[in-house]
């Protein structure tokens, strides 16, 4: 019976605990919105001048986003070379590996790699 009142009280108090955080939470926010108001007033800033800014933040971080998921969905490259002797193997892309170069110096093909 003794735990349940605990319980009871902590429960109570937490309430009470989360209604004064969001009364601050709230007073805090209209003591922002007072402040950016006067910088408005003192730059002479206009709704519509926030409203560009604002979109043209929102349009850079979804560029960034694009570009992160973009590099995210990259999937590996199937090899369209392979070294006989070694197995080593190369997908056409990037810089050309040393065995290649070497066996094209030595007067190999290309399309004798070729998986």
């Amino acid at each position: 019976m003794q735990s349940t009142k605990s319980l009871a009280k902590l429960t109570a108090q937490i309430q009470a605990l989360q209604r004064r955080a969001e009364a601050l939470r709230i007073n805090g926010r209209a003591s922002a919105v007072q402040k950016i108001v006067a910088q408005m007033h003192e730059f002479q800033i206009s709704p519509a001048d926030i409203q560009a800014a604002y979109g043209a933040a929102k349009s850079a971080r979804s560029k960034r986003k694009k570009a992160v998921e973009r590099t995210q969905s990259r999937r590996p490259v199937a090899p369209k070379y392979r070294h006989p002797e070694s197995g080593d193997t190369w997908t056409g892309r990037g810089r050309v590996p040393r065995w290649l170069t070497a066996a094209e110096k030595d007067g190999a093909s290309r399309e004798q790699f070729l998986i």
